[in-house]
């Protein structure tokens, strides 16, 4: 059995990376997808995919800067589909450019710490306003946001992206104490690096470090947050609320000298070979 069949959802930032990707394993388990992005053009590529493979989806245009547009989605999606069950804050200003600005502290520049929370948070608190109240109309919700590795521990840059995530994690604890007797589960993934198009023009020259510090064989794929997202928004985990979830080969969890110290056992291991 599919496990979202018949319910509907809404996905943000889905013209690529972790929402299209989790667009199509949601249409693939049964759900009706509706994909918001700015990039419209792209989400309606994802979803025209989708449908040519018999799944149910639409795009819609999403500017998560404007209250009116986040009001215009959800408007949108109930008015097509008629409910709403599953809501994927998954959309982010993570372009490279944006990237580039956000600075050590000493250097960051108001304007683009203002920008980002103003899409990261409020965009996120303003999908979750306006969803509400056909999430609790369907009295068995789920509510998914996408936070980031970044906002549980600090690095030496992206201090403003690192700290409107962090936001998120305690926005999404505020929501499932609020609704969760009332049939709504709000729970965050935490990705670490995950190879998408945007982190492969940012990052990849960060790759193989990752990598050695992964406990897994490889990088994060989009593919690999889409199979936490559906357990999340499945009734598989409708006793799952409240969580940061880590989804991330093991990255946070152990001392930065583990891989080095795994770099030694494996030449002592080769040389007594």
């Amino acid at each position: 059995m599919r496990r979202l069949e018949g319910k509907t959802a809404i996905i943000t930032g889905t013209s690529g990376g972790i929402g299209a990707a989790t667009a199509r394993r949601f249409a693939a388990e049964g759900a009706q997808v509706v994909l918001a992005d700015i990039n419209v053009e792209g989400a309606e590529k994802v979803a025209a995919e989708i449908r040519a493979t018999g799944g149910d989806a639409i795009s819609h245009y999403l500017d998560l800067n404007e209250e009116a547009s986040i009001k215009a989605l959800i408007d949108g999606a109930i008015k097509h589909y008629g409910k709403l069950e599953i809501l994927f804050n998954n959309a982010a200003d993570t372009r490279v450019a944006t990237m580039q600005r956000d600075a050590a502290i000493e250097f960051m520049d108001a304007d683009i710490w203002d920008s980002i929370f103003r899409v990261n948070t409020r965009g996120t608190m303003l999908m979750i306003k306006h969803a509400l109240p056909a999430l609790l109309k369907s009295g068995n919700a789920s509510i998914i946001n996408t936070s980031s590795g970044a906002s549980l521990r600090a690095d030496l840059f992206r201090a403003a992206y690192a700290s409107s995530k962090a936001a998120i994690n305690v926005l999404t604890e505020y929501v499932a104490a609020q609704y969760g007797k009332r049939g709504v589960r709000c729970n965050v993934i935490s990705p670490g690096l995950v190879v998408t198009e945007n982190t492969r023009e940012g990052q990849a020259h960060n790759f193989a470090l990752y990598e050695r510090h992964h406990l897994t064989p490889r990088l994060g794929e989009p593919e690999d947050l889409a199979a936490m997202a559906t357990l999340l928004a499945s009734d598989d985990g409708k006793f799952i609320t409240a969580q940061v979830i880590a989804v991330d080969g093991g990255i946070s969890t152990h001392f930065p000298h583990v891989a080095e110290t795994r770099d030694g056992i494996d030449s002592y291991v080769a040389a007594k070979d």
